[in-house]
């Protein structure tokens, strides 16, 4: 490999021995107009990066976006989160937990016990996307368990 510099770009660049004269000759007209931010089309430039990528070469261009500024139509509209409110979310409650070898695991069948780490009574924690919200105690209401929230957890946040 040989180290050059490029005149638009002052870092020295590694290339593979034996690409020094492809990599220094002056591009063609169709080359040229495509690299100096013609309108090509897509299948032109898709073509074009196909090319570049069997001679061993990836061009790489910045991303160019639209400034904003302040006082824009984006910032101007009020922040309604109410439309949020009804989005359903799936909490779950951890009961407890247990760590045992793979061999129990596929031995378990009907009727078989796993013990958990938590005692009874103590408290479960709630949890929405892995984030954990609260804590409260299983209690049954109709015939179904529930959780009877005894603490919420403040400041918690991603």
């Amino acid at each position: 490999m040989t180290t050059e510099t490029d005149a638009t770009n002052p870092e020295e660049v590694e290339t593979p021995a034996g690409t020094e004269a492809a990599a220094n000759e002056t591009p063609s007209n169709d080359e040229s107009s495509a690299t100096e931010g013609s309108t090509a089309t897509s299948d032109e430039g898709a073509e074009s990066a196909a090319e570049n990528e069997v001679n061993g070469e990836v061009e790489v261009n910045a991303a160019e976006f639209q400034s904003l500024e302040e006082g824009s139509a984006a910032t101007d509209k009020p922040k309604d989160l109410n439309r949020f409110q009804e989005i359903k979310v799936t909490v779950s409650a951890d009961l407890g937990r247990a760590s045992i070898p793979l061999q129990t695991l596929m031995n378990l069948g009907e009727g078989s016990v796993l013990e958990l780490d938590r005692e009874i009574g103590s408290p479960v924690e709630l949890v929405a996307q892995g984030v954990a919200l609260a804590s409260g105690e299983v209690v049954v209401v109709n015939g179904c368990f529930a959780i009877r929230v005894t603490k919420v957890y403040e400041g918690q946040a991603g």
